[in-house]
């Protein structure tokens, strides 16, 4: 099997030689930790958890859809955030987003994001045609 690397023009491209937003494997689609876009210094979303998490998975959506997967695919993310008091927002989210039997999840809090004002970050691991 050999790994095959998908973008998506609604996804920025992280700097060369540095790591791969998306790569497929045979059936799996792996995302790398995606966080909200950065605009004028400020994380898309606000200082909101739940608009950021929302943001994140609409690029995790974009990646999938790259390659040729679906956000019930979805069998497992990883989620980072700033304050695990605020989980709840990105629970709400990920119940906006998923359906039927939800991925497998993991959330951790951590001192600090790729950005200071970023709150959450996600990665996912897809399998084509796992959601049916």
């Amino acid at each position: 099997m050999k790994k095959q690397r998908f973008a998506s023009p609604q996804v920025t491209e992280p700097p060369p030689q540095t790591w791969s937003n998306c790569l497929k494997v045979g059936e799996t689609v792996y995302v790398a930790g995606m966080i909200p876009d950065i605009k004028d210094g400020e994380p898309e979303g606000g200082d909101s958890m739940y608009r950021q998490a929302r943001a994140v998975f609409g690029k995790i959506r974009h990646l999938l859809d790259a390659a040729g997967a679906k956000m019930d695919d979805v069998v497992k993310i990883n989620v980072f955030v700033t304050d695990i008091r605020r989980r709840e927002e990105v629970w709400r989210a990920r119940r906006e987003v998923f359906s039927g039997d939800f991925p497998v999840s993991t959330l951790v809090e951590v001192r600090a994001l790729a950005h200071p004002l970023v709150l959450v970050e996600i990665e996912a691991v897809a399998v084509l045609g796992a959601g049916g």
